[in-house]
């Protein structure tokens, strides 16, 4: 059996495809993924970079992206991955926190990639080399960059001759602090064994042909866990440049894809719509649709699961990997709203001192992690030490509420740091914003705590219409009258207000602190 990695592949099938950006057309056979990796890697060691050293990545999904990670990889390297959207002191900050020796651009993003190349010296001292990819025509504005694929062409295609497995690092979304590096557990070996914090292995390897599509950023867990999976299996890695909600169906009937993971934000916008679109487009090869990363109002998940069968599989966990949950739709449908039992390590629902509480009641949710998985934050001791529980060093927490049901069956509340205190009533937005999310002219909203003189807080809700024409005083009596039914008068929102489109992180949660700074309320940063 060949090993797994992509150069496995490569002396197999190297015309096969391992990557396909379905929107822009771009592709990446097993050849190619071979040869522009090796020449990352020795560009690497040209540079004196050595097993351990860290470069850092601002690649939009790309051919480029695939190669520069797979390169580094196999070189020893670990993989500082930076959001697309991030403004250049934001990106300054982590690269100078993961002490990154080499930087990566794509030179179309924007402001940030030109601030950095151009700025290099004030902003990432730390640098020897910035390159940008995707785009010949960016010389002229990327300053202080080299075209990577000028450098490239200079490298020869073959291996490095010390070849050994790199990782990557990829920084807490930052939605309460400064973001902070989530240093995983990874012990460097031969670069053809798989690692088990890399993915689900096995749910791929029942898929025959492997054809998986993930369409979020690859600078997030989920999305690079599962390009590197199906490339470290020998299959075909479909995503996009930009989510769009039809071109995803119609890449799944296109490449008959058989495993595909989400953000419920992307089940809400597909199931928004036409039926003619959403029925024209073959989805019969899909066997498993994975969702994670943000709850799931019960309505919409209900929808999917009429609509794609009992093939929805739901994870819940953290970057930090010290946790996790699963449920089946099967499960699901016996207890809505339950994101599984532990798959990874215990659960225990804790109070603010740290009480462990019985089922049926909400608190902090802690996972019992499993040796060698404890939480660890770079340069950030303090961080580490607050994420573990005061009693038990081996249970941590990311900042969760929850309760569990008498089988182990977990529910979350929301996020500890979203939660509202109004009139010394603790209220949490998540179930309101499940309310309003399946409201018939509702696309997006937000739900958040905004200052008042009189409860301390009050409740708003921030609502993105379908049709920006239904903005106005209409439909908001109607969102009154539709949270009238289910949400209690003391948890309803107080105010709303319509805006064209909600901050959503690349992740598909809803960027809370752009709102809360935007609306006066912002939580400090740390």
């Amino acid at each position: 059996m060949p090993g797994f990695h992509p150069s496995c592949h490569a002396r197999t099938s190297p015309d096969a495809l391992a990557l396909v950006l379905a929107d822009t057309g771009e592709t990446l056979t097993y050849r190619q993924l071979d040869d522009g990796s090796n020449r990352v890697a020795q560009l690497l060691r040209s540079l004196g970079l050595k097993p351990g050293d860290r470069i850092a990545v601002m690649l939009r999904n790309s051919p480029e992206f695939a190669q520069v990670y797979w390169g580094a990889t196999r070189c020893g390297c670990f993989v500082t991955l930076l959001s697309t959207h991030l403004k250049p002191g934001e990106a300054a900050y982590i690269i100078d926190d993961a002490q990154a020796q080499v930087l990566f651009l794509s030179a179309s993003i924007g402001e940030t990639p030109q601030a950095l190349a151009r700025d290099s010296a004030e902003l990432v001292p730390g640098v020897k080399r910035i390159y940008h990819a995707g785009d010949p025509a960016a010389d002229g504005v990327m300053q202080g960059a080299q075209a990577l694929s000028e450098a490239l062409a200079a490298m020869p295609p073959e291996p490095v001759p010390d070849e050994i497995s790199g990782f990557h690092m990829i920084y807490s979304s930052g939605t309460t602090g400064r973001p902070k590096g989530i240093v995983l557990p990874f012990t460097p070996g031969p670069i053809d064994e798989f690692n088990a914090l890399e993915g689900a292995l096995p749910i791929y390897r029942e898929l025959d042909p492997l054809v998986s599509l993930n369409v979020g950023p690859l600078y997030h867990g989920a999305p690079l866990s599962g390009m590197v999976t199906a490339q470290r299996l020998g299959g075909l890695f479909v995503t996009q440049r930009k989510f769009d909600a039809e071109g995803v169906l119609a890449a799944i009937d296109r490449f008959r894809v058989g495993v595909a993971q989400f953000v419920p934000t992307m089940f809400v916008r597909m199931l928004a719509l036409p039926d003619d679109v959403r029925t024209k487009y073959d989805i019969s090869s899909m066997r498993l649709a994975i969702h994670a990363a943000a709850p799931c109002p019960v309505e919409i998940k209900r929808r999917m699961i009429e609509w794609w069968g009992p093939i929805i599989f739901e994870y819940y966990g953290s970057t930090e990997g010290v946790g996790a949950t699963a449920i089946s739709a099967q499960e699901w449908l016996e207890r809505p709203g339950s994101v599984g039992r532990g798959s990874l390590g215990p659960i225990h629902i804790c109070d603010e001192t740290g009480r462990e509480l019985p089922p049926g009641e909400a608190g902090v949710v802690y996972f019992e992690a499993l040796p060698g998985r404890a939480i660890n934050y770079l340069n950030d001791s303090e961080k580490t030490r607050k994420a573990a529980h005061p009693d038990h060093p081996d249970w941590f927490a990311v900042g969760d509420i929850g309760k569990l049901d008498e089988d182990g069956y977990l529910y979350l509340t929301d996020r500890k740091d979203f939660m509202i205190i109004s009139g010394g009533v603790n209220i949490y937005p998540q179930a309101i914003e499940d309310c309003l999310i399946v409201h018939p002219q509702v696309l997006d909203v937000a739900v958040l705590g905004v200052a008042d003189p009189e409860f301390g807080e009050k409740v708003k809700a921030v609502v993105q219409p379908k049709d920006w024409a239904d903005a106005g005083p209409e439909l908001e009596r109607d969102l009154r009258a539709w949270c009238a039914q289910s949400i209690s008068p003391v948890t309803a929102p107080r105010e709303y207000e319509f805006v064209r489109e909600l901050p959503r992180l690349p992740s598909g949660k809803l960027a809370k602190h752009e709102l809360r700074k935007l609306y006066g309320n912002p939580v400090a940063v740390v």
